[in-house]
């Protein structure tokens, strides 16, 4: 269970006031000891992340945000952060305490997941205290989806939890599938790899390792084989295959190379549909074929690493920026959660593939960068245009 990436698992945000009960319902669900508990309000400063395993859903990870009713410099520092984490949940776990007489800062953020379109499951905790039948009629009559009673005590309401978790990952379950209609079982799917220098040593990246998954599980066919050998392994198979999937920055070798007939995607493209808006992307790389000497364009990495002699966002797509348009391209990196809430100034976004962030997390700088009129798109999507196969590919 450990090693499944983060980025590919159910990720649940508990939310609440300080001392609401948050770290005792983690703990719950978790079935172990994950957060501190304590009846000292405040207990959890920064956001606890727990990996476990969900009857019905699988691996997920579950969140103790710090209470969003924080106090002074430090606490409003908290509260943001707690903010951050609406961005990379699945599904959000609201938590009314004793206080749901007054729930005016719980309505606040419930109103606000329900604007970021992010599932909420409303719950009253401490439910084995007299008035707890009284406090969840109050609550049921001020959340229009109703709410569910909870004891971290006596486990009353667990299972109607985690029912509610598992109807709500139903409901965006089939956003795992990489490579969605494009290919069946039966078909050959040729993957093509390169082994530069960027490659991490003994092992593939993760797009390549869940695209495999993929069609593994769909009982596809592939084939694997770095850019030097597609020509040998087209020619030693009777069909063509029915899909190429590349690295996006070998595009330009391998389209020269593709059969009739078979489609060509890459890992980052297929990423691009699965994890972020692809209309917004395609549209971003149509708006990057119109920038011009002295642009501005930020390039966003999910991922922090040291960076590589051949790294692509650090040097394959600044290079092919200014080869494209002039040196005077100016370019800007982040990574991780680097990324600037304001991009007044940016021409344009380039986005990873983003194998290490949720669908959520890569559809919320979708959504930033839309709102504040700046183009977007992903590595795959911006080195197809570049490169003139964007018309080929198929996403």
């Amino acid at each position: 269970m450990t090693s499944i990436a983060r980025s590919n698992r159910y990720h649940i945000a508990v939310f609440g006031r300080r001392n609401a009960g948050k770290s005792s319902l983690v703990n719950c669900i978790a079935g172990q000891s994950v957060s501190i508990v304590s009846d000292v309000a405040g207990t959890t400063t920064d956001t606890v992340w727990k990996n476990i395993e969900l009857p019905g859903v699988g691996a997920a990870v579950i969140a103790d945000t710090a209470g969003f009713d924080d106090e002074g410099e430090l606490g409003a520092l908290r509260v943001a952060a707690a903010r951050k984490v609406l961005e990379r949940a699945d599904v959000a776990i609201l938590l009314l305490g004793n206080d749901a007489c007054d729930c005016a800062v719980e309505k606040e953020w419930y109103e606000l997941m329900r604007r970021m379109q992010l599932p909420v499951i409303v719950v009253v905790g401490k439910f084995d205290s007299d008035d707890s039948a009284e406090r969840l009629a109050i609550v049921k009559k001020i959340f229009d989806n109703g709410a569910i009673g909870f004891s971290a005590v006596t486990g009353v309401g667990r299972d109607d939890l985690l029912a509610g978790l598992v109807r709500c990952y139903r409901q965006n379950e089939s956003d795992c599938d990489i490579t969605r209609s494009l290919v069946g079982a039966g078909d050959m799917v040729v993957l093509v790899m390169p082994q530069d220098a960027s490659a991490p040593k003994g092992r593939l990246i993760m797009p390549q390792v869940q695209t495999l998954r993929n069609l593994l599980d769909k009982h596809c066919i592939p084939l694997c084989c770095a850019p030097e050998e597609l020509q040998q392994l087209l020619q030693s198979i009777v069909a063509p295959p029915k899909l190429i999937i590349t690295d996006s920055q070998v595009f330009a070798t391998v389209e020269k190379l593709v059969p009739a007939g078979t489609m060509l995607t890459s890992f980052s493209v297929l990423m691009a549909r699965m994890k972020g808006d692809i209309a917004v992307f395609v549209d971003g790389a149509k708006r990057l074929l119109e920038l011009s000497p002295g642009s501005r364009v930020l390039i966003a990495e999910a991922c922090s690493h040291i960076p590589q002699n051949e790294d692509i966002g650090r040097v394959k797509l600044p290079s092919m920026l200014r080869g494209r348009f002039s040196d005077d391209v100016c370019v800007d990196v982040v990574s991780g959660n680097d990324f600037p809430d304001n991009l007044d100034g940016y021409d344009l976004v380039i986005h990873c593939g983003a194998c290490m962030f949720t669908k959520r997390h890569v559809m919320a700088r979708v959504a930033q960068a839309v709102e504040q009129g700046v183009p977007i798109t992903n590595y795959g999507i911006a080195i197809a245009a570049l490169t003139g196969v964007l018309d080929r590919v198929v996403y």
